[in-house]
């Protein structure tokens, strides 16, 4: 698809917030935010479009297109999201990516402007919500009907211990896949 442009290096590469301004320009990249739909609406880079994590895959196509046509910037909250969102699609032969090195915490951190929106929840925030629900229900459950339930407790727990040791987090990836954390549209121009 898409051809190494001077000076960019494969998939990894990070762009840093404090760079730009100095050496590189913000209209330079297209940002491609790979957030909920919620933490996008929240605060995002003008001009940036919004495809979640989960659906990558679904508009693979057009994201190769754009970036035909411009480099692409991956951001998300702190970074992490955005470098797993690089693998991904440089494995799909898209090679003019950059990842915004500590994501819009860090652009703001440095007084880059965002544009603001309604306070959504993020996906972060999301499952604290649900593992802290059920557990607190295997708890009662355990208590009040039988103590087999506790299970749900010791489950969650251990798919805490899990996300915290692998970095993956099961949950979170069910999460961004609800309706309410999904893309309607990818947001990128991809006529010549």
């Amino acid at each position: 698809m898409a051809t190494q442009s001077p000076g960019i290096e494969p998939a990894l590469k990070d762009l840093h917030p404090a760079d730009i301004g100095d050496e590189v320009e913000v209209g330079d990249w297209h940002y491609l935010d790979v957030r909920t739909p919620g933490e996008f609406a929240e605060a995002r880079i003008e001009g940036s479009d919004n495809v979640p994590l989960a659906d990558l895959g679904r508009w693979a196509y057009e994201i190769g297109v754009a970036a035909d046509k411009k480099p692409i910037a991956l951001v998300c909250r702190t970074g992490r999201r955005a470098r797993e969102a690089a693998k991904f699609l440089a494995a799909r032969g898209i090679d003019r990516l950059c990842v915004l090195s500590g994501g819009v915490v860090a652009w703001e951190e440095i007084g880059l402007p965002l544009l603001r929106g309604k306070k959504g929840m993020s996906l972060e925030r999301q499952v604290r919500v649900a593992a802290g629900s059920l557990v607190l229900c295997g708890v009662a459950l355990g208590f009040l009907v039988h103590p087999g339930f506790f299970g749900i407790s010791g489950f969650v727990g251990a798919g805490l211990v899990f996300a915290g040791l692998s970095d993956t987090c099961g949950m979170a990836i069910m999460l961004g896949m609800m309706p309410w954390n999904r893309a309607r549209s990818c947001g990128l121009e991809c006529a010549e």
